[in-house]
């Protein structure tokens, strides 16, 4: 249930993000989402993309520092309260959200929110318990 993504730490300049994303185009790999969040001096670029394994392998060819995590996909109505009712539940354990971004699926019917959190297992086991949707990573990787 477990979603693989990559962290790559940029230097915030112009052209930083560019290349990222062109080693990846001529890798032929496709991004499925991505969060970037920076600071004066670097940026964390996190991607969900088709091929984690290759995508890690080309970006170190190219000279950029890439980690892996995992992370929790989580397929909710793409309606007003569709956050809020998981938070809800989370907050109710305890279960801290570390980061979280979020896509819409092409139907436009769901929403996918991506979460890591602090204790990934029981974010995992509660979430299932409480009627949501956790999806595994191969389907992210294909939507």
């Amino acid at each position: 249930m477990k979603v693989e993504q990559i962290s790559i730490f940029l230097e915030n300049k112009p052209g930083g993000l560019n290349s990222v994303t062109r080693v990846l185009r001529d890798a032929s790999i496709n991004i499925r989402a991505l969060s970037l969040a920076d600071t004066s001096d670097f940026g964390i670029l996190r991607l969900i993309v088709d091929d984690v394994a290759k995508a890690k392998k080309v970006l170190n060819e190219n000279g950029f520092a890439v980690g892996k995590t995992h992370v929790i996909a989580v397929e909710v109505p793409d309606k007003p309260g569709g956050l809020h009712s998981i938070l809800e539940l989370l907050s109710s354990e305890n279960i801290n959200v570390e980061y979280m971004y979020a896509f819409v699926e092409r139907s436009g019917e769901n929403a996918v929110i991506i979460f890591r959190f602090d204790a990934i297992e029981a974010a995992i086991e509660l979430l299932i318990k409480g009627g949501f949707t956790v999806l595994p990573g191969e389907k992210v990787y294909g939507i």
